[in-house]
């Protein structure tokens, strides 16, 4: 018969299954507050111009470490305009859009990020691709490396049975199966943890080549669109997206940043 404890732990549990989707999660929301703000494909979107270049922004994703904007550049100048996604910045605000400082050497900075370079950044995912399949390449010769030296043992020490103590022959026999299960389990990890880095790495060559925005020079009169990768910082309230037009001149939209809490809906 079931205890009192039991039945309430069982209670307990039942609860929580059946309370699950009504729990609140928090959910990542990057809003534009500044601009000219409107909804756009179910989006707030937001749109700023400074010296006939005009920038149109919204919040696509929260992307690993980085967050994605969906950015359009318009050249509404009479001379072509050089693009890099590469330029785009942004310092980090408080509740109040006052800049958060960082203190650096007895010194205080403005707490700024800088976009992902996807050339450079496309590059470096290459170069890890190469290195993963080194390191297999060297995790398969230590693990044969291994076997030889495990199967050399078992058969130095299987081949004097007659002269062993039954216990003893049984404790080499324990031992080397642990050390054959152990390689085995070695072998496992190791492509597992290959296959895991290579399908991330893979998503990220993708992410470079494919989905952000591409360095450009714009005619006048046309545009670039594309993602914009920023660097995530959970000190940020808003981020004061910086795009420089010129030496002098800049375009700047700002983004409140934060995590709202959201209710699953109840199952019926």
């Amino acid at each position: 018969m079931k205890t009192i404890k039991q039945i309430r732990i069982g209670w307990v549990c039942l609860l929580a299954l059946t309370g699950l989707s009504g729990c609140a999660t928090k959910v990542y929301q990057l809003t534009p507050v500044s601009g000219e703000v409107a909804q756009i494909e179910g989006r707030p979107t937001t749109k700023a111009e400074t010296d006939g270049i005009a920038v149109v922004a919204s919040f696509e994703r929260l992307d690993m470490q980085y967050v994605a904007l969906d950015i359009e550049v318009k050249n509404g100048t009479d001379r072509p305009f050089d693009v890099n996604p590469a330029d785009f910045e942004y310092t980090a605000l408080d509740d109040e859009q006052k800049t958060l400082f960082v203190t650096n050497n007895a010194s205080q900075k403005p707490l700024m990020f800088s976009a992902a370079d996807p050339v450079r950044e496309a590059d470096r995912t290459s170069v890890n691709q190469e290195r993963e399949v080194k390191r297999l390449k060297t995790a398969k010769i230590i693990n044969t490396v291994l076997m030889v030296a495990a199967i050399a043992s078992d058969v130095a020490t299987s081949s004097n049975r007659s002269n062993q103590r039954p216990e003893r022959w049984v404790q080499n026999r324990v031992t080397h199966d642990n050390i054959y299960a152990a390689i085995q389990a070695k072998r496992i990890i190791d492509h597992g943890m290959f296959a895991d880095r290579m399908q991330r790495y893979d998503y990220e060559t993708y992410r470079w080549k494919e989905l952000s925005m591409k360095p450009t020079t714009l005619q006048p009169g046309e545009s670039v669109r594309g993602l914009v990768y920023l660097p995530m910082s959970r000190d940020a309230r808003h981020m004061l997206v910086n795009f420089p037009v010129t030496a002098q001149e800049s375009v700047m939209i700002t983004f409140q940043q934060e995590w709202v809490k959201q209710k699953h809906k109840r199952r019926k």
